[in-house]
């Protein structure tokens, strides 16, 4: 089975060019225009992966991610975001963001993010009680 990223970002641009990239990567996608769209989307699915903007209309991420995280205790979320400090990743953590990357980073940087995060998450996911994944 493959791996599988939500993309949560207000700019169909945005989302288009991580689309091409993560699938590049061996992901398929699925994408959300905002925060309450993501927490709405994951009421039928449970992805590997989410990958979610801070600044974006009727839900912006970090209240998002604290749904998401309630929700999907196990599921890595990382903040794309052009808004990186030590008070945005506080803030993200206390979220339950796992990790932070910017948007002004090679794109590259988020790809090997989320595949060691993912890779982490499934080889200790309940699934494979606790066995690390082949």
């Amino acid at each position: 089975m493959g791996k599988c990223v939500l993309l949560v970002d207000d700019h169909e641009s945005v989302r288009l060019g991580l689309r091409r990239a993560f699938e590049s990567s061996g992901f398929s996608c699925v994408e959300a225009t905002h925060g309450a769209h993501a927490v709405a989307l994951t009421s039928d699915f449970v992805p590997d992966l989410i990958v979610t903007d801070l600044s974006m209309p009727v839900m912006n991420g970090l209240d998002a991610a604290t749904i998401l995280r309630k929700r999907l205790p196990d599921t890595p979320i990382i903040l794309y975001t052009m808004y990186t400090n030590e008070g945005v990743e506080r803030i993200a953590a206390a979220a339950g963001i796992t990790a932070v990357v910017s948007k002004s980073d090679p794109v590259r940087d988020l790809l090997s993010k989320a595949n060691t995060l993912v890779k982490d998450a499934l080889s200790f996911s309940p699934d494979n009680h606790g066995a690390p994944a082949d």
